[in-house]
C-alpha cells in the first residue's frame, strides 16, 4: 500500500500569501494570551501570530495569511502539518484507545520494533526502549538515570552550547548560563567540555576535534580532572540551540573512544537531529558512531504528538520493575503517528530527499554569502541548516537575524533563530518541503538578507 500521497500535493497551493501581519484575529488573540497565558510564553514575541490551520510545508494563521513554513515547530513535524498518512491512524485510534501506561498494546509493540528497524547500526537489535513523555526533557532525564544506574558514577560530562532541556537534569548538562542560573543547585559534579567549533574558535577542524577530544580525555582520565567519579559522556551529535554546529569529522568517534577506554557509557541527544531530520535517520549515522544511550522525541509523535524515548543497549537494561516510569509512556495515538512518520519516510525517500534539498539550500544560501561578507558560515547536514551572521568587524550579529526574521514573517516566510548570540539563521523545515517552495522561501531569505544587513551596516 502507498503511504500516503506524495509530497507535492501536501502543501496549500497560495504560499506565501500575506497581508499586513500579524492581522486584527492574531492581535486578537495575543493581547488575550498575554492577559491570561503565562509570562514564561517565549515564541510570539518574535513572530507575533495566532495559527490556524497547516497543511504539509504551509501554515496559516487565524486571518487566512499563508506562509511557507521552514521551522516547523523547531523540527516537530518531519512529515508536515497535517499529513493523511499519519492522521488517518491517529483518528483510528483515538476513536479506539488513546492512553495505556506501559500495557502492552499493538501500538507500542509495531513503534519499538520500527524504531529498531531504523536505529544506528550498532544498537540495531541489541536495544531496549523505554517511552516517557511530554517532551524530550524527559528521555534525557531517563539517560540520565540510566548511566548512573549501570555505572554507579554520579558526575557528567557534557558541552558548551549545549541544550538539553528544562527540567533539572537536563539543564544541568545544557551549557546556558542565563537560563539556568535562577534555578541552581542543579546536578552537582557536571563538567562542560569544549565544543568543535572551527569558525567561532580561529581553528582549523582537526584542531578543533583535537582540542575538544583532550579536554573530555583529561576531565576522565587526568588525577587531577576534578570530576572523581563520572558517570557518562552526553552530546548532540549537532548542537541545536547553539547553532547548528556540525562537529567535524572524528569528534564522534574520538568520544566513542574515550567512553569504550573508561568503561562509560556514551549518551547521544537525537531529540532535534534525529527522525530523518539530518537525512540520516539519526545524525550519528554521518560518522557511523553508535552511541550507548539514544534520545528522542519532538518528531517521534509524527504530527506534534508529545512522545519521547530512550533507546539503550540490551546490556544496560538492568533496571528494575518500576524503576523508571512516567503516565504517558502509554501514549498510543502518538505511537501510532510515529510509526506511521517512518513508514512516509520510507515510502517517499525522504532521507534522500532531504539531503538532496538540503545541499541545494545550502549552496544558494553560500551564494548569497559569496557577495556578503556579513554571512559568515553555512552548516548543517540535511534539513539541519544554519547559516551565522557577523557584523563588519567579524562579531556575532543577533540584530540581523532578528531583522531577517521579521522580514521573512512579513512576507510570508517562517524561520527561526538560535546560537549563543542569537546570530544563527537556523532553518528546519518539514523534510516534506518541495524545490519549489524551498526557492520560493529562499528567495525571501536572500531578499531579507540584503535589507537586514544593509540596515545594520548604516546603523
Amino acid at each position: 500500500m502507498t503511504a500516503g500521497p506524495p509530497i507535492a500535493d501536501l502543501h496549500y497551493d497560495d504560499a506565501p500569501n500575506v497581508g499586513s501581519v500579524p492581522g486584527p484575529e492574531s492581535r486578537r488573540l495575543l493581547e488575550r494570551q498575554r492577559e491570561i497565558d503565562s509570562s514564561a510564553v517565549a515564541y510570539p514575541e518574535d513572530i507575533p501570530v495566532a495559527f490556524e490551520e497547516g497543511k504539509g510545508a504551509t501554515v496559516r494563521d487565524a486571518d487566512g495569511n499563508t506562509y511557507i513554513d521552514m521551522f516547523a515547530g523547531i523540527g516537530v513535524l518531519n512529515v508536515g502539518h497535517a499529513n493523511p498518512y499519519v492522521l488517518e491512524a491517529v483518528h483510528e485510534q483515538a476513536d479506539k484507545l488513546v492512553h495505556t501506561v506501559d500495557f502492552p498494546s499493538e501500538a507500542r509493540l509495531d513503534l519499538i520494533e520500527k524504531l529498531n528497524e531504523i536505529a544506528p547500526a550498532g544498537l540495531r537489535d541489541n536495544n531496549r526502549v523505554v517511552f516517557g513523555g511530554p517532551t524530550g526533557s524527559d528521555a534525557v532525564e531517563a539517560s540520565i538515570k540510566l548511566a548512573k544506574y549501570n555505572t554507579g558514577g554520579d558526575g557528567l560530562i557534557a558541552f558548551r552550547g549545549s541544550y538539553h532541556g528544562a527540567t533539572s537534569g537536563a539543564m544541568s548538562i545544557t551549557s546556558n548560563k542565563g537560563f539556568k542560573d535562577d534555578y541552581t543547585p542543579l546536578l552537582p559534579e557536571t563538567v562542560h567540555a569544549p565544543y568543535p567549533f572551527p569558525f567561532r574558535q580561529d581553528k582549523e577542524p582537526d584542531a578543533a576535534v583535537e582540542h575538544a577530544l583532550e579536554e573530555v580525555k583529561e576531565i576522565v582520565e587526568d588525577p587531577y580532572g576534578g570530576l572523581a567519579n563520572p558517570a557518562g559522556i552526553f552530546v548532540e551529535p549537532i548542537q541545536g540551540e547553539g547553532g547548528v554546529v556540525t562537529p567535524p569529522e572524528g569528534f564522534l568517534s574520538g568520544l566513542r573512544d574515550i567512553a569504550d577506554d573508561n568503561d562509560l557509557p556514551l549518551m547521544f541527544d537525537e531529540i532535534q537531529s534525529g527522525m530523518g531530520r539530518t537525512g540520516e535517520w539519526w545524525a550519528c549515522d554521518w560518522e557511523g558512531v553508535t552511541p550507548d544511550i539514544m534520545t528522542s522525541a519532538k518528531a517521534l509523535g509524527g504530527t506534534g504528538f508529545p512522545l519521547s524515548a530512550t533507546m539503550y543497549r540490551e546490556e544496560l537494561d538492568t533496571w528494575g520493575s518500576g524503576d523508571h516510569a512516567g503516565t504517558y509512556r502509554g501514549h498510543v495515538v502518538a505511537m501510532r503517528a510515529g510509526t506511521r512518520t517512518i513508514e512516509y519516510v520510507q515510502e517517499h525517500d525522504l532521507l534522500a530527499h532531504a539531503r538532496d534539498l538540503g545541499d541545494h539550500i545550502r549552496a544558494r544560501l553560500r551564494a548569497i554569502g559569496e557577495s556578503n561578507p556579513r554571512l559568515g558560515e553555512v552548516r548543517g547536514k540535511g534539513l539541519f541548516i544554519g547559516a551565522e551572521f557577523v557584523d563588519g568587524e567579524g562579531a556575532p550579529d543577533g540584530d540581523a537575524v532578528d531583522a531577517i526574521q521579521q522580514y521573512c514573517f512579513e512576507h510570508g516566510v517562517l524561520v527561526w533563530t538560535a546560537g549563543r548570540h542569537g546570530n544563527v539563521l537556523r532553518l528546519l523545515p518539514p523534510l516534506v518541503l518541495t524545490r519549489d517552495l524551498a526557492d520560493t522561501a529562499l528567495d525571501v531569505i536572500a531578499d531579507a538578507v540584503e535589507h537586514a544587513t544593509a540596515d545594520t551596516q548604516s546603523a
